[in-house]
């Protein structure tokens, strides 16, 4: 099956100014992106979906393909469940892998173990996503809602719910555009590790992952 990786970059972010072409690691987060997921074994084609001029100027650098997006699914007015569907009718492949440049840490490893072990199960699961432990307290509308309030257990005896982290989904093109979304109704999850999880979302996210990164690469400290 034809695998190919979607890099979603919007120029209008909101909460992060422009924050898929912030510098990170001596270049910026999207050509951070695609020079790792040029080294996946497994992935037939990379493919930037952007209203950026920048972001396709750097796809052609890179020496990797680009879709010019349409207003529309650039603005704030398109909801999630649109974009989805939208990059489905207009990435042609088999299994789409939506991959944004804001989660620098997942590692090649964990992408082509995962794209392997979702096409040997693609016929009981219809999506992968990595995800991340939650063991926190969480509380909705004044209640507490993964736990009692009178039998409160110590944070590991939480239960097991976790969080999608997006550094990772794997989808059949078909299923993305039939649910208009990046899981299905039967998704395999693969748990990353911390790092690995983190989702660049606010200035201080983007801060974090500056200083992990200097402590990682530069420093050689082992904290993944």
């Amino acid at each position: 099956m034809v695998v190919k990786a979607v890099i979603p970059i919007r120029k209008g972010s909101q909460r992060v100014k422009n924050k898929n072409l912030k510098a990170f690691g001596n270049t910026t987060l999207l050509e951070f992106k695609i020079n790792n997921l040029l080294k996946v074994r497994n992935l037939d084609e990379i493919i930037v979906n952007t209203d950026s001029e920048e972001a396709i100027e750097i796809a052609k650098i890179c020496g990797v393909s680009y879709h010019r997006r349409e207003d529309y699914y650039a603005s704030s007015e398109c909801s999630g469940s649109d974009f989805f569907e939208h990059l489905g009718k207009v990435t042609n492949t088999d299994v789409f892998a939506y991959c944004p440049c804001t989660n620098p840490f997942i590692e090649v490893t964990t992408i082509e173990e995962s794209i392997d072990l979702f096409l040997s199960n693609v016929g009981e699961y219809d999506s992968l996503a990595t995800v991340s432990d939650v063991k926190h307290f969480l509380w909705l509308n004044g209640s507490p809602i993964n736990y009692e309030r009178s039998k409160q257990p110590n944070s590991q005896n939480l239960p097991d719910i976790v969080s999608l982290n997006f550094g990772l989904s794997l989808i059949k093109k078909e299923d993305l555009i039939k649910f208009r979304n990046i899981i299905g109704l039967n998704p395999l999850f693969k748990k990353t590790s911390a790092v690995e999880s983190i989702d660049i979302d606010t200035n201080l996210d983007y801060f974090i992952a500056e200083q992990l990164y200097k402590s990682i690469v530069i420093d050689g400290v082992n904290i993944i």
